[in-house]
Order: C-alpha cells, then sequence, then structure tokens
C-alpha cells in the first residue's frame, strides 16, 4: 500500500463510526441484493471496543473498512494464531492497498489471517462465490463478483467452503407424523416456540446447539450472554410456529429455528433498526412472512440418525405452509456435511450461492 494514495486509520470517534457505516450505502446505493448488517449490531461491537479501520484514498474519500480482532476460542479451534478480520468491503480498485493494510496491520504475533467474519465464522461474515444473480438475506452475505476475484488474486485461500440453499413450500403429500414412543420406550414430544418463554427456550436451544455444532471445523461454543445478544430483538419478529424443537422423555434432542425474512426491509432502511423503525416493522410485519429463513438446526450427536431431524424437518414444512410462506432459505451449509444438504435436496431444494471464508499464511 503506497501511504501517499491511502490511509488507513482506526475509527475512534463517531463521525468515523458513521462513515464505516456509510460506506456500504454507497457501494449498494442501488443494489436490492445486498441485505446490510444492522447499524445497531455495527455500532455494538464499536461500542465493546472491537478495531473497525477505515481506508481512504488521496482525497480522503472511504474506499475500504475492515475490522481486526482476535478470538482465543476460534485460535483453539484450528490450532492456529488467526488474525481475524471482518465487515470488510472496498471498492474494486481498493481491495489490494485494503488487503496490504490487513497485512500490515496484523498483530505480529498471528501467523493467519482469517476472514470476512462478523465476528466469527458461526455469526456469519463470508464471501459468496457463485449465484451472483441471486439476492442475499438477513445472516447471510451478498457481493459483487469481483470480491472473490480480489482475494484469490491476492492470495486467500478458500476455507469451510459451503452453499446457501433454497427450498419451495408445496402442499404438503400428507398429514405431519404424529409424535412417537421410540423403539426403546422413550417418549419423544415435539415443542413449539414461545415468547412468553423465549429466553428459556433459547438457553435449551444453546445447549443443543453446541452439541451437535461442536464436531464442526469453524464452530466455537457460544455462551448465554452472546446467545442474548444474537437474538436481541428475536421475540418481536418471531414466528413461533417456526421454533421447534424435540425431547426424549424430557431431554432435548433436536431443533429448528427459523425466522421471517425481513431482507426487503433492511435493504429499505439500509440496516438501521432504530427505535421508529423497529415499530414499522412490527406494523407491516405479516408483510414479510412470504419466505423464511432457516438461522439453525440440529441434532445432539448420540442422538443423530434416528430420524429426529426428518421429522422436524417435515413438521417445520406443514407449519410453513399453513402460515402462507412459499420459501424457506437457509444460512450456509458446509460441503462436508452432506447429510444436511440432502435434506434440503429432499424438499426440492437447490444451492442459492457458493460461499467461503478465506485464509491467507503470513
Amino acid at each position: 500500500m503506497s501511504p501517499r494514495a491511502h490511509r488507513f486509520e482506526r475509527v475512534t470517534c463517531r463521525r468515523g463510526l458513521r462513515e464505516f457505516l456509510g460506506l456500504t450505502d454507497r457501494l449498494y446505493a442501488d443494489e436490492p441484493r445486498h441485505v446490510p448488517t444492522p447499524r445497531q449490531q455495527i455500532r455494538q461491537w464499536w461500542q465493546d471496543g472491537v478495531p473497525m479501520y477505515l481506508l481512504r484514498d488521496a482525497t480522503s474519500t472511504v474506499v475500504g473498512r475492515t475490522t481486526l480482532h482476535t478470538d482465543a476460542a476460534f485460535d483453539a479451534k484450528i490450532g492456529r494464531r488467526c488474525q481475524l478480520f471482518g465487515l470488510t468491503e472496498f471498492t474494486a480498485p481498493a481491495a489490494r492497498p485494503l488487503f496490504d493494510a490487513i497485512s500490515a496491520h496484523a498483530d505480529p504475533d498471528r501467523d493467519l489471517l482469517f476472514g470476512p467474519v462478523a465476528l466469527l465464522p458461526n455469526q456469519a461474515g463470508g464471501v459468496i462465490t457463485s449465484g451472483y444473480a441471486e439476492r442475499g438475506f438477513v445472516d447471510s452475505a451478498w457481493n459483487p463478483a469481483h470480491y472473490a476475484t480480489a482475494y484469490e488474486a491476492y492470495g486467500f485461500q478458500r476455507r469451510f467452503e459451503s452453499d446457501t440453499w433454497i427450498c419451495p413450500v408445496p402442499t404438503p403429500a400428507e398429514p405431519a407424523p404424529p409424535v412417537r414412543v421410540d423403539p426403546d420406550g422413550a417418549r419423544v414430544e415435539l415443542h413449539r416456540g414461545d415468547v412468553r418463554r423465549l429466553d428459556d427456550q433459547l438457553d435449551l436451544l444453546r445447549g443443543m446447539l453446541n452439541d451437535s455444532f461442536a464436531q464442526l471445523g469453524y464452530y466455537t461454543p457460544i455462551c448465554a450472554w452472546q446467545l442474548r445478544r444474537q437474538t436481541d430483538g428475536l421475540a418481536y419478529l418471531l414466528d413461533e410456529s417456526l421454533l421447534l424443537y424435540l425431547t426424549r422423555d424430557g431431554q432435548p434432542v433436536a431443533f429448528t429455528l427459523c425466522v421471517p425474512d425481513i431482507s426487503e426491509f433492511m435493504v429499505a432502511v439500509r440496516g438501521d433498526l432504530h427505535l421508529v423503525n423497529q415499530i414499522r416493522l412490527l406494523g407491516t410485519r405479516r408483510r414479510y412472512r412470504r419466505e423464511a429463513v432457516l438461522i439453525v438446526k440440529g441434532v445432539v450427536p448420540e442422538y443423530q440418525g434416528r430420524g429426529y431431524q426428518r421429522l422436524l424437518s417435515t413438521h417445520l414444512h406443514h407449519n410453513l405452509h399453513t402460515a402462507g410462506y412459499t420459501a424457506l432459505r437457509s444460512t450456509y451449509v458446509g460441503r462436508d456435511n452432506p447429510a444436511s444438504a440432502a435434506q434440503y435436496r429432499r424438499l426440492g431444494g437447490r444451492p442459492l450461492h457458493g460461499y467461503t471464508f478465506y485464509a491467507k499464511e503470513r
């Protein structure tokens, strides 16, 4: 990076934060396929001390942005000392100067650059590598094709390649199967979301999530306060029929969580869910119950292979159809996880976007 051509500086004031947020407004001004990260989330990360940076060109115009942060749990998971970067956006000419700056400002003891994340792979981020004609959606990425080209031209390698998915919601061919008694006599019960008990239900899901995702190469356990932070505001968005879980003799064993796809609203308000926009969303939320987004699903490892996820998927399909949804989108599913992909194919689904993270040795 030429110091005379570009300047890389940390965001230290609210004016800089506004410029950080405003870059995506300029880059995606006429692009409805890109769904911005909620501004309130980015502001909260900044207030928490997450280092955020701007790249300025010779005229002081902001042409790139990124975070530079670390996470001990992620380091332990993949066995490397990673310099994480995220919320990374740039104009096409600014790609190399931005990557130069990320490399130059990485902590000296870090041996691998990894990103873009927000702020960890299991919280989202990433780059799409195909399916550019298809719009993005909440909790998922959308970017122009030159992003992947720029990363790879700089020497970044793909990690944790995945796909997002979309499935139609046709009329169910048969009634939803009843809950059952397992061959060993255990009673299986189906439960659905309840806004009045949402905190307790999310805590149940957190335990199953950590157990069922522990085998994934990128996943780090989520604690109670992290889950509360990530699901802040879920109560006013939740469709209770789309949060489902199974218990086996009272023990939680499998779950699925979907939310209405409010991508159109998020694009219209440029990701700004301030109080007035939250009230607007509440008043118009039925408009956004045409499609849903599957955020996460899983089965506790010791009970995998018993048909629990298929049972949940069947009930979810019925609930989606009853509520009038026409499509279900899924956040990224690793290509090394064929069982999850097979479930979407059984539903008539297809891959939507190729998806990846990037890593580069220092």
